[in-house]
């Protein structure tokens, strides 16, 4: 098997090679032939929003797990555009000396053999080494690529993780394939959501139509029906607006006529309506109505203020907070008068900047905030400023106009502060804003108004803004990452969130809590922890801090056994942590070398296979997962079936 799959190696790389030389690509070849420029990768970034946003976290967590072992990871386009990048600074300075940037093109025509570029042509996993990349500066990497689809099946990206040949390791590309397959499903479920969602709006509309204007006309303009709410809303009679034209009334009856022909409706429209007196602004949906031919005949017109649109969206999107102080659990008296202090200066008008660690809970307190101040019924809009990439985040915050740049939406993109209007937008993770970002934003929190990309105008929005952070702003400022001027308009009403092990006594009363929750969740038992455990557990760092003691009762219901913690009383310094358990991709890894919880998984699994004789079906049972969940968890671990028999 290993011969066949060595041969089936040397086939594409051979294939490959041969092909390089009918491309006329030279060895001594630096940089692609081809890299765009700014504007044209801008363009390039729009196009591909949903795949850059929702890879962006699995990047993350690729990253994560080779961080500090000199590799960078990629996303390209279909393609082979380069989208994204992240990784260790030294190999990136390499990889940008060789003009490997966003905007530069990986495919086999413009760079030679080489993971991406090949897996765009084999449209399959692959991993290519040392000398078998086409050009020679790349002899000194191994990258892995994997095929992104759509759920059609058609490649859409290429997710690739680049090293120095010396780490190459056969285990990196099942990494790669693993995270392309999961950036797949979440692609398509995000499909199916929006799909209910828009399901949704066309039942929200028709139930709202009642408090709605509501104009029917024929395609020739003639209006035929109107209800008593458009006459009111456009300060007419209704037998008046009936001897008018529809585009007496509605400046964009064109074009939302050809909408309707063309695309079978049009949803959520802001348009400009001449009333009696002035001109106003609504939001517009229409519908076709089909004569028996099924050729449209006549056209039905919704029209809302744009509040309420805009708070309908809102319910559909899910932009409002959860929750609430009274679901914040504590009894840490410092901890209390943390709480105290946020309920007191939730109704201020003044910007409110979160501190802690991460886990220590900061959107929870951001969302109780909005929900206890007087923007409670207004939207809640939450962005994290270090998950977006940075080519995105400004067209995120800000919007951009129609028209902007080639392949916008026709009706432009609002950003999160129009969206937040009213209400509450929360930044969070601050500190990775980038700095020409800082500037606009400062901006916008002194003068109350946005301007989209490429929009002349000013739009005037009134926004709280709540802002956490898991850096020491302070030391940004001095060291020049961080704007002063913006840290002082943020800082007005400091938050600061105290870490677990300063609030040991919640331990016990968290443990109980998450231990409730959870296995009401799972439908499994609640695991018993003995007197000295429990002292054990307040004893531990937990440098994730909520969020890691939650991962750790989750994994205890999981197994239904609570895991070995002797190792705990030893704590650990490390503030860095990242989420896993049984069943989930969720890992809760502390640098520093202290044991991890998928150490503490493997422990477990190694035990309840020794209980089981090695039986792999009873195992997974009593793990309460897959065999094949099971199975995958044994090769990701090196656990070798035949050793555990007893």
């Amino acid at each position: 098997m290993l011969e066949q799959t060595i041969d089936q190696q040397k086939d594409y790389i051979l294939k490959s090679h041969n092909r390089c030389r009918s491309y006329q690509v030279e060895p001594e070849r630096v940089y692609s032939r081809k890299i765009i420029t700014q504007e044209e990768l801008f363009e390039k970034l729009e196009v591909n929003r949903e795949l850059i946003l929702t890879a962006s976290p699995f990047m993350n967590q690729l990253y994560s797990f080779v961080k500090g072992s000199g590799f960078f990871v990629i996303l390209t386009d279909d393609e082979g555009c380069i989208l994204s990048v992240m990784g260790d600074e030294e190999i990136l300075s390499e990889a940008f000396a060789f003009k490997m940037v966003p905007g530069a093109y990986m495919d086999e025509r413009n760079i030679g053999t080489n993971a991406m570029g090949t897996a765009l042509e084999e449209k399959t996993p692959l991993q290519v080494s040392g000398e078998e990349h086409y050009i020679n500066v790349y002899h000194r990497w191994t990258c892995s690529a994997s095929p992104i689809r759509s759920k059609d099946g058609e490649i859409i990206g290429i997710l690739d993780i680049t090293g120095y040949s010396e780490e190459v390791h056969s285990h990196t590309l099942g990494m790669v394939a693993a995270a392309s397959n999961a950036i797949e499903k979440m692609l398509e479920t995000q499909s199916y959501a929006k799909a209910l969602a828009d399901v949704k709006l066309y039942h929200e509309a028709i139930i709202d139509s009642i408090m709605a204007g509501i104009v029917t006309s024929d395609l020739e303009g003639n209006i035929i029906t109107v209800s008593r709410g458009a006459a009111e809303m456009f300060g007419y009679y209704p037998e008046e607006i009936k001897n008018l034209k529809i585009w007496e009334v509605l400046n964009d009856w064109e074009m939302v006529k050809s909408q309707v022909e063309e695309k079978g409706s049009l949803i959520e429209r802001d348009v400009n309506v001449k009333s009696r007196k002035n001109k106003l602004q609504f939001n517009l949906s229409a519908y076709p109505i089909n004569d028996e031919g099924g050729r449209i005949s006549n056209l039905i017109l919704v029209f809302k203020e744009v509040k309420k649109a805009r708070k309908l969206a809102d319910k559909l999107m899910g932009r409002h907070a959860i929750y609430t102080f009274d679901k914040i659990i504590g009894r840490d008296e410092n901890f209390l008068r943390v709480i105290e202090f946020a309920k007191k200066v939730a109704d201020s008008r003044s910007n409110v900047l979160i501190m802690g660690e991460s886990g220590t809970g900061k959107e929870l307190f951001a969302q109780s905030i909005h929900n206890h101040s007087e923007r409670e019924r207004e939207p809640f809009v939450a962005i994290n400023c270090g998950a977006i990439p940075r080519n995105l985040i400004e067209s995120e915050l800000f919007g951009y106009e129609e028209g902007a740049f080639t392949g916008a939406k026709a009706s432009g993109h609002p950003g999160k502060f129009e969206i937040a209007d009213g209400g509450t937008i929360f930044l969070d993770e601050i500190g990775e804003m980038p700095l020409d970002l800082q500037t606009r934003l400062l901006r916008v929190i002194e003068e109350g108004t946005v301007s989209r990309i490429g929009a002349v105008k000013e739009i005037v929005v009134n926004v709280r803004v709540i802002a956490a952070t898991n850096k020491d702003l302070n030391v940004e400022v001095s060291r020049g990452r961080f704007r002063k001027d913006l840290f002082y308009r943020l800082n007005v009403l400091p938050v600061r969130l105290p870490s677990l092990r300063e609030r040991r006594s919640d331990i016990p009363l968290l443990i109980e809590y998450f231990m409730g929750r959870i296995s009401k969740k799972l439908n499994k038992k609640r695991v018993a922890i003995s007197e000295e455990q429990m002292k054990d557990l307040e004893k531990y760092s937990w440098p994730g801090n909520v969020r890691e003691l939650e991962n750790y009762v989750e994994l205890s219901v999981n197994t239904e056994s609570l895991p070995e913690i002797a190792w705990i009383s030893g704590g650990s310094r490390n503030e860095n942590a990242q989420e896993v358990n049984l069943g989930q991709v969720r890992l809760s890894a502390e640098e520093d070398g202290c044991l991890k919880l998928e150490q503490i998984e493997r422990e477990h699994i190694v035990k309840v296979l020794n209980l089981n004789k090695g039986n792999v079906s009873l195992t997974a049972k009593k793990l309460g997962i897959g065999r094949n969940t099971l199975y995958r968890k044994l090769e990701n671990y090196g656990i070798d079936c035949s050793e555990t028999r007893r």
